[in-house]
């Protein structure tokens, strides 16, 4: 039975007394899982926690590998959580109350000997907005993620898929979600500073779309990160389990996570994405690198066994390397949107890769990319009928030879966290299938 402390907070109720509460300190590691601890709120004031770098080599079945920046043979040193520092009762981007009472949340970069670590994906994602300031663009994403309901079974206590036998594609209400616990999560989410865009039931059943806002890219991934961890939370206390697993059920659909990316211009020499006449300006280069990197990126956005089982030819899910004009059989999508809401959406990724890592790879590819080597838009159905022979592996470790060969790639994203990645993953192959409620 559920403490008082440990119950969702209910509405008009979301801070602590100055004296008392407690930090919980996050941050998102090589599998995409929440990794963090309590502390202090005098703890807190010093905006550092320290974790042991070990976990960087862990697997979904726990195995502790001697992975690169794993230090699993020199010792396991700490590596340092920072945050901003609690000093006021606002909430910030990065420093923010939580949904449990007595609670907040602070999100942290990570550290080791005073220098940025090479495995953090958060970090990642720094450098590549770094990279692209330095090109006169601030970068905007919206993030759209899918996820499946599953219930404990009366008699066996396995989990089975949620019992919901009137959801269709684009449907709300109880005939779709009959516990009406997406409505605790998108009124739990607005509380706390995460604004969903839509959420509705998606093509299978009980499979549900959540979309959020979009916002400044990091803000954005932020978000998502927190909102996964939110609604898993929330559906656990239902007594349900949120899986973002890619392919949890055979037979029916994949869960992707869609990222749309936006480019501000920061001066009059940075070309928009579209001009006023919709034509491809920014948008060339972008979405040539993607594709140029098409191959190695899958083995970053699709980073598990079971991501291929999603990633296959006609499901949607980014197989091919092609583009188009509002086509959703298509890797990158152009929607009709044009002005300021003009964005580039990338349909590739998975609820297995770290998002904050995600993202860095697909803007690092984008900067690498050659506008000269644009391949035209896809014109036919996507599904059967395709514009090109360009795809990517049809397993993990083909992909993970994929992304190794893809030496600009690597660097641009950072060859200490490619390193990690890349070893983790090849034992994961043998380790396969991951556990559904690791994702």
């Amino acid at each position: 039975m559920l403490t008082e402390d440990l119950r969702i907070l209910p509405a008009g109720e979301k801070k602590y007394p100055t004296n008392s509460g407690r930090f919980r300190v996050l941050f998102t590691d090589h599998l995409n899982i929440a990794r963090g601890k309590y502390i202090s709120q005098e703890m807190a004031k010093h905006g550092e926690a320290n974790f042991c770098v070990g976990t960087f080599g862990l697997t979904y079945n726990k195995d502790l590998l001697p992975a690169p920046h794993s230090y699993l043979l020199e010792g396991l040193p700490d590596v340092q959580a920072r945050f901003e520092p609690f000093v006021h009762e606002e909430s910030t981007n990065t420093n923010r109350f939580g949904w449990f009472k007595h609670q907040r949340i602070a999100i942290a970069d990570l550290y080791m000997r005073g220098e940025p670590y090479a495995a953090c994906g958060r970090g990642a994602l720094k450098r590549a907005l770094a990279a692209w300031e330095n090109e006169g663009y601030d970068v905007g994403i919206g993030v759209e993620l899918e996820a499946y309901i599953f219930a404990r079974h009366s008699e066996t206590g396995e989990w089975v898929p949620y019992d919901s036998p009137s959801a269709h594609v684009y449907g709300t209400g109880p005939l779709c979600e009959p516990s009406g616990v997406t409505e605790l999560l998108w009124h739990a989410a607005e509380r706390f500073g995460i604004s969903i865009e839509s959420m509705n039931s998606e093509f299978d059943s009980p499979q549900m779309e959540l979309t959020l806002h979009y916002r400044p890219a990091l803000e954005a991934i932020d978000e998502s990160m927190l909102f996964r961890l939110l609604a898993r939370e929330i559906f656990h206390q239902q007594g349900l389990l949120l899986t973002f697993m890619p392919k949890p059920i055979e037979g029916i659909s994949g869960s992707g996570v869609h990222m749309n990316f936006s480019f501000k211009p920061r001066n009059a020499q940075a070309r928009p994405l579209f001009n006023r006449a919709g034509e491809m300006m920014l948008a060339k280069r972008v979405i040539a690198g993607m594709l140029a990197h098409h191959k190695g990126l899958a083995g970053l956005l699709c980073p598990t066994v079971n991501s291929y089982q999603r990633a296959q030819p006609a499901q949607l899910a980014g197989y091919w390397a092609n583009w188009g004009f509002d086509h959703r059989s298509v890797t990158v999508r152009v929607p009709q949107t044009q002005g300021p809401a003009a964005r580039i959406e990338h349909r590739l990724a998975d609820g297995g890769a770290n998002p904050y890592t995600a993202a860095a790879a697909l803007l690092q590819a984008s900067l690498l990319g050659d506008p000269a080597t644009l391949p035209p838009h896809e014109t036919q159905d996507g599904l059967e009928n395709v514009s090109t022979d360009q795809h990517i592996a049809t397993d993990l470790g083909a992909a993970l030879d994929d992304l190794a060969a893809d030496k600009a790639l690597c660097a641009a994203v950072g060859e200490g966290l490619i390193a990690n990645h890349i070893d983790i993953k090849r034992a994961e192959i043998a380790e396969a299938p991951s556990s559904l409620a690791d994702q």
